[in-house]
């Protein structure tokens, strides 16, 4: 049997080595662990969702989902094989003993598939791997801009045909349920400062570029909730309740970067730089890379907004 000669040995080793590691690249590449982020065709419109795969333990699939309204919910196990994912929820907020069915196709860094959702309806989906959002350098401010006048709805438009809000005295409000108010402008990183005030009972929240929204309600004295006064819904608990009593004005002062969110509510730092996993239920899209706009909640009960204040970062 002939000798392999050293350069011939150092050459056959570095192959195995390169191809050792594109296995591994494809078999990371074809895992769908991680976030995505999903758009979902129910017929006669799109609507964004969300959805996190984790590895729990050595080879058991969990994770996290986002339908269109509603707050994230755990998945008990996802399952993926051949390529393909699936998994059954229960429902929240539908009125149905059924689960919701997943099943979609990993291609790539795409998911294509479909929901059955709890009411039996079919919704075709296509998904994206979520964006980091990481920020390479310090941010910058920019100078403050009012994002409302006082005077009128100049800036701003809703998201139905009907509008119930009105400007009056230098306050925003919608006086009973109806259509959410959303900015003209669009946001990447900034830092905002809004007051509102609400009667009791009452249920609003302010969506941050329009897909992460920052829970208004009237929970005083209750312990704090993701879903409560100052969370981040259904994915940050904030380390205190700071809420007021109904009818007092009371404030948020928001910093946001990437994904990383800081909230002082009522001069008390309930949130502090936390990364919020991904977008809402309620949310405008799915677009988590691109600006978006400031949305204000106005379909669950009326609420009053004022001194409506934002410093966009330089640069974007």
């Amino acid at each position: 049997m002939p000798t392999l000669r050293p350069a011939l040995l150092h050459t056959l080793f570095l192959v195995l080595l390169l191809t050792t590691g594109q296995l591994k690249s494809n078999a990371q590449n074809e895992s769908p662990i991680g976030r995505w982020d999903l758009t979902v065709d129910l017929g006669n419109k799109k609507v964004p969702s969300w959805l996190e795969i984790k590895l729990s333990g050595i080879k058991t699939l969990v994770g996290y989902f986002v339908a269109e309204g509603g707050s994230a919910r755990p998945i008990s196990k996802v399952n993926f094989s051949n390529g393909k994912v699936s998994f059954s929820i229960p429902p929240q907020w539908e009125n149905s003993d059924k689960d919701m069915v997943f099943e979609a196709e990993l291609k790539g860094d795409q998911l294509v598939g479909a929901i059955t959702s709890s009411m039996g309806q079919q919704q075709t989906l296509v998904g994206q791997r979520a964006p980091l959002l990481k920020r390479a350098a310090p941010v910058v401010w920019g100078n403050p801009i009012k994002l409302f006048n006082g005077l009128n709805l100049d800036g701003w438009h809703a998201s139905k045909a009907s509008n119930q809000w009105i400007a009056e005295n230098g306050v925003m409000k919608s006086p009973q349920s109806g259509a959410n108010i959303i900015s003209d402008q669009k946001f990447n990183d900034f830092k905002l400062h809004i007051e509102f005030r609400y009667p009791s009972g009452s249920n609003s929240g302010v969506y941050l570029r329009g897909r992460y929204e920052i829970q208004v309600e009237d929970n005083r004295g209750q312990e704090p909730s993701s879903t409560f006064f100052g969370g981040i819904y259904g994915f940050i608990t904030p380390n205190e309740m700071a809420a007021k009593a109904p009818g007092e004005w009371q404030t948020y002062d928001v910093t946001f970067v990437g994904r990383r969110v800081s909230v002082v509510a009522n001069g008390k730092t309930i949130i502090s730089d936390q990364i919020i996993p991904g977008i809402t239920g309620g949310a405008l899209d799915s677009k988590e890379g691109e600006p978006g706009p400031i949305m204000l909640q106005g379909d669950h009960g009326p609420i009053e907004y004022r001194n409506i204040i934002i410093t966009p970062a330089k640069g974007n």
